[in-house]
């Protein structure tokens, strides 16, 4: 793909903000996940930077710990030449009380063109969207989406199977309180994949069929024959209440093994959104194997968010 032709004469893109998958058709995904393999050659470049965002300012305003999706956002926006603000809850005024709204406000007044918002509040970058004139990107809201996490998963896949119609993908894990897996599951389902979901009944309810997804509350069954795994780790600070017995029942019955990789297709991928933890959902070999397309994930985090912001910021016909 020639990325300089695709910068010269960007496609067409309606949107001035992503705040989710779920709205989005299959072109507009199929448009981010090219624009992303075009900014993916950047990589390879002696110089790894472009002028497209000269000029602008990214504020990454994260009300939740993160280290993957900040630093890349933060990569992303540089590699494109645009200038980056870190926002520290800990040292703002928001330990004076000061509120969301105000908060960005001032961080519009400022001059900022594009706010990549985490919060753990779902929907809190859609309020943003409507009270702001700043893009706004959504970097995770709360169990309701990771947009860019989802991008980043099946842009992957993309690039090591050549396709998304026709796989099977399994994600197995928290599903409840996953973002990833909402993000994930609107975007596969769109491009014509087979979704499955798997692990204990209190994690995976049977709702989610109603995405066109399978239900499997058993390991062998929900990962057999997958073309993917894409592994999520427990989140026990979104749960109010135990919801399986104990870690170590959890890893017996669905922490994957090398063993238990050959219930799957041989040349299966497998992901995990990160962070890892090595010995519950995985193990060290499986995690670090060559199945394991882990790290990939996280290099091409960064090409997909720069073509989000690359896309946002009027890279084609803004609508809204």
């Amino acid at each position: 793909m020639d990325t300089t032709a695709l910068l010269e004469k960007p496609a067409r893109f309606r949107h001035r903000h992503l705040l989710g998958l779920e709205h989005l058709s299959p072109e507009e995904i199929e448009l981010i996940l090219d624009n992303a393999a075009a900014m993916k050659e950047i990589f390879t470049r002696t110089v790894k930077k472009v002028p497209t965002l000269r000029g602008k300012t990214v504020c990454n305003l994260f009300f939740e710990n993160s280290t993957r999706t900040r630093t890349s956002f933060e990569i992303a926006a540089k590699r494109l030449s645009a200038d980056v603000v870190n926002f520290n809850v800990a040292t703002s005024s928001v330990t004076k009380g000061e509120s969301l709204l105000d908060t960005a406000r001032t961080i519009q007044a400022m001059g900022v063109d594009f706010v990549v918002m985490r919060h753990s509040c779902p929907g809190t970058p859609h309020l943003l969207s409507k009270r702001l004139n700043m893009s706004v990107i959504n970097a995770g809201d709360g169990a309701h989406e990771h947009p860019t996490q989802g991008l980043l998963d099946i842009f992957t896949m993309r690039e090591k199977k050549g396709r998304i119609a026709g796989l099977k993908v399994a994600i197995v894990g928290d599903i409840l309180h996953s973002r990833v897996a909402r993000s994930n599951i609107w975007a596969l389902t769109k491009l014509g994949a087979r979704v499955s979901l798997v692990g204990p009944s209190t994690l995976v309810p049977r709702y989610f069929e109603k995405l066109g997804c399978e239900i499997h509350h058993d390991l062998r069954s929900g990962i057999a024959d997958a073309d993917v795994i894409n592994l999520l780790r427990i989140q026990l600070e979104r749960q109010r209440k135990n919801l399986f017995p104990s870690i170590r029942e959890y890893r017996l019955l669905y922490g994957l093994t090398r063993e238990r990789l050959v219930w799957a297709k041989p040349d299966v991928l497998i992901m995990h959104p990160g962070p890892v933890n090595r010995g519950v959902e995985i193990s060290q070999d499986v995690a670090d194997g060559d199945h394991s397309v882990i790290t990939e994930q996280v290099t091409n985090g960064i090409a997909v968010r720069m073509a989000v912001l690359y896309l946002v910021s009027g890279g084609g016909a803004v609508e809204e």
